[in-house]
């Protein structure tokens, strides 16, 4: 029942109590007869506790097995001896404990003591002989926790065999293991030892299991085992070599059981199914990562493989785009353009007609080929607006002014070329002059119109890569021009000038050139035969001459000369394959485009074979 509270006390409430049951106990025990018979025979406790130990006194038998085995006991021997077994705790051993232990030695004293068996009419042996003293040892010994605790390392019960790595053992693992493991577990310094667990033990758990066992902390000594005690020597160096030669015996010992130890973890870890399935285990999360990693970079791939074909179908949409604007710009361009060449030619021709008609304005035959000439020339430099112009002013109808009108353009497009000339010439003499220094070209004289005609016609007849190319050059000019005295350095120095210097002298000098040239090869009419006109007509020119084409394969000279004409005569050339046919000797203006329509399709086959191995590769 409750108490009731004080006045100055203050009840509360945390919880309800549970209902009261009703237990019925049974008084039983050996204590709770001792307190009966104290009761009922009115016996204090001093008296009851006599009275017990006499009781025990008399309960107290051994087997014969424990009387034989102390009577055959030598009480000089007493280090090989069990003391458990002395004491009658074969069964206990090291589980037994100090009240257990203090108990059955108080009942062997009883039994085996010399005057209680005098008492009892026994034989008793003299002074030390006597096997009770086996009994005070032993006592001796487990009595004390140190003394108990050196025996206890040595004991020669305990089962130091370990289970070899067989297939028997890996079939009844735990079988085998759990009672080995718990059989050492009573070395440890550490009280909570960790269980084999069975084959549903998680991983963590056998990890720790495994951990433990391999930083197996023992308590176990063998000290017990010493040959010799140290306290025997006779003096202090003695004693120090009986405690080196102790010390190293029981080094060796510890040694020997760390390894036994650890040959005993290493065959359970080899037999354990469990580490077997762990790896499995682990094996198989590994592949499902690495899956996991292939499938994600393979769907990465993907995605950007898709992300790039859009970009590429954006880009091919987008080139096709431009590529129809430029086709559309480039048709228009091509129409302007052929629209404006289809009227030069008929202003041409309008001139030429104009010109015919008037006689080109000429009164003998020497006149007319000079006029002649310069309607030509007329017709090549004019513009369309200088033509449109000048046909203009020729069809008045009167033919003298028609023909002053002409006499006047061709003054005046004689002092643009004579001014353009002279400035050029001017420029090219001054860095001439002013470039060499040290006694190199500066001190030479100018050069002639004659000497740039030839050194243009020779670079493009010898193109870069021809052996002593300058030398070859300078002797071409030397050959064609009387009176030159220019080196190869001279050469080189001037060639450098003129690829700075404008396109339109360039191109004004070759053209000149290669009509001196032709003119100078052309076989003479009367009956005498210089040395130039004495060379024969070659198959590839007579091929020209008949066909308009070539048909031989193209040769690398011929390539080099190309190549070297389309560097020098831009897209924006006028006419500019016939100024690059000129350059090339023995093709046509239809073989040069030819050949560079050929020369591009095998650059296209080329960049595609690239881009597929490319693509290919990616």
């Amino acid at each position: 029942m409750i108490p009731y509270a004080e006045e100055d006390e203050v009840s509360e409430v945390f919880g309800a109590l549970s209902a009261g049951k009703l237990i019925t106990v049974e008084a039983t025990g050996q204590w709770f007869g001792a307190y009966q018979q104290r009761v009922h025979g009115r016996q204090s406790v001093d008296s009851s506790s006599s009275s017990e130990e006499e009781e025990e006194i008399d309960e107290v038998e051994e087997s014969e097995e424990d009387q034989t085995l102390l009577m055959g006991l030598n009480p000089k021997e007493w280090k090989k001896q069990d003391h458990y077994a002395v004491l009658g705790l074969s069964k206990l051993r090291y589980k037994a404990t100090a009240d257990q232990i203090k108990r059955v030695y108080r009942q062997k004293v009883l039994l085996h003591h010399p005057d209680k068996r005098r008492a009892r009419g026994l034989h008793v042996e003299n002074g030390d002989n006597d096997y009770f003293l086996c009994i005070s040892r032993a006592y001796e010994i487990l009595g004390d926790p140190a003394k108990r605790r050196s025996f206890d390392s040595v004991d020669p019960e305990f089962d130091e065999s370990v289970p070899s790595v067989s297939q028997e053992a890996r079939d009844s693992f735990f079988a085998t293991f759990r009672p080995v493991f718990e059989h050492n577990a009573r070395w440890s310094n550490k009280k909570r030892v960790p269980q084999l667990g069975d084959e549903n033990t998680d991983f963590d758990h056998v990890n720790a299991f495994y951990n433990f066992w391999y930083a197996f902390d023992s308590w176990r000594e063998f000290s017990y085992k010493d040959e010799e005690e140290k306290e025997k020597g006779e003096n202090r160096e003695e004693r120090r070599w009986i405690e080196k030669q102790n010390k190293a015996a029981r080094q060796k010992l510890k040694k020997e059981e760390t390894a036994r130890v650890r040959q005993l973890v290493d065959n359970a870890y080899a037999c354990d199914p469990r580490i077997q399935k762990f790896k499995d285990e682990e094996k198989e999360k590994k592949l499902a990562a690495k899956r996991a990693k292939q499938e994600a970079a393979r769907q990465r791939a993907e995605e950007e493989e898709r992300a790039r074909a859009a970009a590429e179908e954006e880009e091919r949409k987008r080139k096709e785009k431009e590529e129809e604007e430029a086709k559309a710009q480039a048709a228009a361009a091509k129409k302007e353009k052929e629209a404006l060449k289809k009227q030069m030619r008929k202003e041409r021709k309008t001139l030429r007609q104009v010109a015919k008609d008037y006689e080109y304005f000429a009164s003998s035959e020497e006149e007319r080929i000079k006029m002649l000439e310069e309607v030509d020339k007329l017709s090549e430099l004019l513009s369309l607006t200088s033509l449109q112009d000048l046909n203009s002013s020729l069809s008045c109808g009167d033919r003298d002014r028609a023909k002053e009108a002409f006499l006047a353009k061709v003054a005046e497009l004689q002092d643009q070329l004579d001014r353009d000339k002279r400035q050029h010439l001017e420029a090219a003499n001054k860095s001439s002059s002013g470039g060499g220094s040290g006694g190199g070209s500066g001190d030479r004289k100018a050069w002639s119109d004659d000497e740039l005609q030839m050194l243009i016609k020779a670079v493009n007849l010898f193109p870069a890569g021809t052996k002593d190319r300058w030398e070859v050059i300078a002797a071409f000019i030397g050959q064609h021009v009387t009176g030159s005295n220019k080196n190869a350095r001279d050469v080189l120095s001037k060639a450098k000038e003129l690829q700075k210097n404008d396109l339109t002298l360039r191109q004004g000098a070759s053209k000149q050139a290669f009509s001196n040239f032709e003119k100078d090869h052309k076989p003479s009419t009367s009956g005498s035969m210089e040395a130039p006109s004495k060379r024969l007509e070659t198959a590839a020119e007579a091929q020209l001459r008949e066909t308009g084409t070539n048909p031989a394969p193209w040769t690398a000279d011929e390539q080099k000369l190309l190549e070297q004409a389309m560097k020098t005569y831009g897209p924006n050339t006028p006419e500019r394959w016939d100024r690059i046919a000129e350059t090339v000797p023995n093709r046509s203006k239809k073989d040069c485009m030819k050949r560079y329509k050929e020369l591009c399709e095998i650059v296209r086959a080329k960049k595609a074979a690239q881009e597929a191995a490319k693509a290919k590769k990616s």
